[in-house]
């Protein structure tokens, strides 16, 4: 273990901070007990120059700002990668003289001229100098001044951000009030959000891009092998009910002889950085419900918005904010499928909880459809409830009343919860019938289990479905490791997430967050399944998956208007859009993304479940 004590001008300016950090082989690993996060190591490269040490690393000064040092035996220098600042850098050892210095010699917050709000500009730009014109705190009393002066700027700049985010329909429903849920309009509040975009490396958000377009043909393969599905889900079949009573309406559609002809699938795969590792990994892939296309392209407009306001101030620049344009390109796949069908009388059927607090992402997605398509496509809701009660088939086509429906979108149907009663059960299988484009359909839903994805990482099977082999080599590269819990194969890793849980995450095949197993939970829990035989078989119910470590960020949270600086940790979603028509691919394409960030100290991370919030990349 080698201390360090480090000091540099990030975001806020620092005083000197000891660190704790791992030297080795494999990387450079640290935390620090000081309340400000702004320092956080990264994995390290190791130096291809002509050092005294082979090593060098990356530090993350603020969530915008790294330095790249090789670290000599008796010192070293480097230069910042953002404004190439010269740095010095002395070693130091906790056994010794007490550590080194990283001082930016010449670092400055650039110009804030454009950071200035119509209501308080002259306040800000004050701020903004008094920021600027401190390049390295030298002591305590200024490093608290400093810190009142950044949470005076935020205070200032947040109520810029939650106006934006009222007038421009980035809400939720307010939990606190009583029928936000249920009625339109009523009980809105800001969504769950950061203030500013959170630093992703540009290589892992292309190769995540590059992936959207892979995985909507795999599921599409997967989904038309109807005995892969049965076989790989038979065993959870047998001790999960849910997964049985969608397995039954597939065994029913196969023994009934009714295709669907037209699929739709609108995606999103899930990924985090993997910091032990340093890869791109798949969490999972979100083939029924996939949400926050709409307020999703909103945060990613609310942030550009901020930056190009305010962003000189924090050193950030729009040119690294990614398009976005998720919420259209939905709109467009429901919209195709729609005309696919062939009936301009028709409607889609938007099938929704009976009550909703993320309503208004649904909402934007009718809106669309209709700006873009004006006259033509038409959105109505309807509970599964509903549906039981006013929908019916003449010849395979639906109807809701004497309405015809040509496309069935779900933004419910994914989880027990959302079948109460044999109504909906009912309703489904009425759906799985109908001649209607279903979004996804039984098959799609299917092949999107938490099971699936465990049984494609498999040696072997996923090439099944992708015989090219470097698309193969592609998509593998980004599987986490999974594992099956059943038979004595499963005996090793059982043992191995027993006695060291913290490496490992216990899933169900459940959607909808707050379902998985975390830390010492996944040693009881396995504890508990394997007491005796008829619990054992109860194993099937879940996979176990190698858990990630994400690079931990400094980020600005806000929830019901109020703002937080947090340690945290985010997961990069890549939506994709799939429209087949027979054999004919009619859309294939990627369809913008999503972040969501967590505090780094939460295990689940939905942001409709209240674990996370909205959030979007910027590209470093």
């Amino acid at each position: 273990m080698t201390h360090l004590k480090l000091m540099g001008h990030g975001y806020p300016p620092l005083l000197s901070h000891q660190i704790h950090g791992v030297w080795g082989s494999h990387g450079v690993w640290g935390s620090h007990p000081s309340p400000c996060p702004s320092f956080t190591f990264l994995r390290n490269r190791i130096c291809g120059g002509n050092c005294s040490s082979p090593l060098a690393f990356q530090l993350l000064l603020h969530p915008w700002h790294h330095a790249s040092l090789h670290v000599h035996s008796g010192g070293g220098r480097g230069f910042c990668l953002q404004k190439n600042h010269s740095l010095r850098f002395s070693r130091g050892c906790g056994r010794c003289q007490g550590g080194g210095r990283i001082v930016c010699k010449s670092a400055q917050l650039p110009s804030a001229s454009s950071a200035t709000s119509v209501i308080r500009e002259d306040r800000i730009d004050k701020l903004v100098d008094r920021v600027e014109t401190t390049s390295v705190v030298q002591d305590w009393e200024e490093e608290k001044e400093m810190r009142m002066v950044m949470k005076e700027l935020v205070d200032l700049i947040v109520p810029e951000a939650l106006a934006w985010a009222s007038l421009n329909g980035l809400v939720v429903g307010d939990k606190s009030s009583k029928g936000s849920g249920t009625n339109v309009g009523l009980g809105m509040v800001h969504a769950p959000l950061s203030l500013f975009p959170t630093s992703f490396p540009q290589n892992a958000f292309t190769q995540a891009v590059q992936l959207a377009t892979d995985f909507n043909i795999l599921i599409d393969r997967v989904s038309q092998d109807m005995q892969f599905l049965q076989e790989a889900l038979a065993s959870t079949q047998k001790v999960d009910s849910f997964t049985a009573r969608l397995l039954d309406i597939h065994s029913q559609m196969l023994e009934e002889g009714l295709k669907q002809e037209i699929q739709l699938g609108l995606h999103r795969s899930d990924y985090m950085l993997d910091m032990a590792t340093g890869s791109l990994l798949q969490v999972e892939i979100n083939t029924i419900s996939s949400s926050f296309a709409g307020l999703g392209s909103l945060i990613s407009k609310l942030h550009r918005y901020l930056i190009e306001r305010y962003g000189d101030a924090f050193g950030l620049k729009v040119e690294n904010l990614p398009e976005n344009n998720a919420m259209d390109a939905f709109a467009e796949a429901l919209a195709l499928a729609w005309k696919e069908f062939g009936d301009t009388s028709a409607v889609v059927l938007m099938v929704v909880h009976k009550e909703e607090g993320n309503m208004y992402d649904q909402y934007w997605l009718a809106l669309r459809l209709w700006e873009l398509y004006p006259q033509n496509v038409r959105v109505i809701r309807r509970t599964l409830a509903e549906v039981a009660a006013e929908a019916k088939l003449r010849d395979r086509q639906l109807f809701i009343g004497e309405q015809a429906v040509s496309v069935v979108y779900y933004r419910s149907g994914y989880a027990p919860a959302d079948y109460p009663s044999e109504a909906e059960w009912m309703a489904r299988l009425l759906l799985e019938r109908s001649s209607a484009v279903k979004c996804p359909s039984i098959s799609y839903h299917l092949a999107g289990a938490k099971k699936i994805q465990q049984e494609l990482a498999k040696p072997g099977v996923l090439e099944r479905f992708m015989p090219d082999r470097e698309v193969a080599r592609k998509v593998r590269k980004s599987f986490a490791g999974l594992w099956s819990l059943e038979g004595e194969s499963s005996a090793q890793v059982i043992e191995e997430a027993i006695s060291n849980p913290q490496a490992f995450v216990l899933k169900p095949q459940r959607e909808g967050g707050g379902n998985n197993i975390y830390g010492a939970d996944v040693s009881t829990t396995l504890r508990e399944l394997q007491k005796d035989e008829e619990q054992q078989g109860l194993l099937a119910a879940y996979i176990l998956m190698q858990r990630m470590f994400p690079t931990i960020s400094s980020s600005y949270l806000l929830r019901n208007g109020i703002w937080s600086l947090e340690d945290t940790v985010s997961e990069l979603g890549i939506f994709g859009t799939y429209l087949r028509n027979g054999h004919n691919v009619v859309l294939n394409k990627e369809a913008g993304h999503l972040l969501r960030t967590k505090v780094s100290n939460s295990d689940e991370g939905g942001v409709a479940a209240g674990f996370a919030v909205l959030d979007s990349p910027y590209l470093t």
